[in-house]
């Protein structure tokens, strides 16, 4: 069986009502706030997101006209798949409970934030390897400050330049964008074709909490730096303003994120299933006369060596 084979054998076989793989991971938690959404009020959603939760989308319960959404007291938690209500004595209360469940005087996690905590747990299933480069980027400083000069009062990042850097690395090194998959326990390389660019984009809810959220850049080999540009401002703006649609969350190959805007020089970021390749970058630091950046590459290591 070809690895196209297999990975139509897998798509087949999957309930059409669940997570894509790309949903039930990083992204799981924006499913989240947007069911909590619909909860309270379903036409508060975009009309794509509606639908699917109306049809059970990810075994998440619709609202019905027999069941009316809240109950006046803000949004309504999310529904418990039945899999997983008897999972944990330290699960989530159910709603309209008085009691949190605690232990040991702990703070039970619930919400997106229990949903993220199960898929990073999932995601050491990963046998993943990591490598570091130290990187002089006073060039592409200099070059950036020339094209930022020429596009004023418009901008381009460092992220802008790295990751279409990445998407061009990644076309002329297939391997990085290639995923693991098992059909009746054979393994098998998947080779997606293209390179599907995940941006990690930190959100602010409402109410001062963040999330990451990952967005994807579909056929990113396929566009010169412009259209890139585009694309990715565009991508960004809906995720801050959360408008991206179910299409935006799928299909990413390898990811990027960028932990030195906090001022980490180096990270080691979870590397999800169904990915190649997640790049990080750090913080640029001087040292001597060099700017030095840290960029790290983890990967999983059943389908990369070295």
């Amino acid at each position: 069986m070809a690895a196209n084979d297999a990975a139509e054998t897998a798509n087949t076989a999957q309930d059409p009502n669940q997570l894509p793989s790309d949903l039930n991971l990083i992204n799981a938690g924006y499913v989240a706030d947007l069911y909590e959404l619909y909860r309270a009020d379903p036409s508060s959603v975009d009309p794509e997101w509606r639908a699917r939760f109306d049809a059970g989308f990810a075994g998440l319960e619709p609202v019905t006209a027999a069941q009316p959404p809240g109950n006046g007291e803000g949004p309504a938690a999310p529904a418990v798949p039945q899999e997983r209500a008897s999972a944990s004595p330290t699960s989530a209360p159910s709603a309209g409970s008085e009691t949190p469940v605690t232990r040991a005087g702990g703070q039970p996690i619930t919400g997106p934030a229990a949903r993220l905590a199960r898929n990073m747990t999932a995601s050491l299933a990963v046998p993943t390897a990591t490598s570091f480069r130290e990187i002089d980027v006073s060039i592409l400083e200099a070059r950036r400050r020339e094209l930022n000069d020429q596009l004023a009062p418009r901008k381009v990042s460092f992220t802008h330049l790295i990751g279409f850097a990445m998407v061009r690395a990644a076309s002329a090194q297939r391997s990085m964008t290639h995923a693991y998959a098992e059909t009746d326990g054979q393994p098998y390389r998947l080779d997606p074709g293209t390179v599907n660019l995940g941006l990690a984009v930190d959100v602010e809810r409402a109410d001062e909490t963040r999330f990451l959220v990952v967005p994807v850049i579909k056929g990113a080999d396929a566009m010169n730096f412009p259209s890139f540009l585009a694309r990715y401002e565009e991508l960004v703006e809906k995720a801050r303003s959360g408008r991206l649609s179910p299409d935006d969350l799928a299909g990413g190959t390898i990811t990027l994120t960028n932990p030195g805007t906090l001022g980490t020089t180096a990270s080691v970021p979870r590397l999800m299933a169904g990915q190649g390749t997640i790049v990080a970058t750090g913080a640029i630091r001087s040292i001597g006369e060099q700017r030095l950046m840290t960029l790290t590459s983890t990967y999983d290591h059943r389908i990369i060596q070295g």
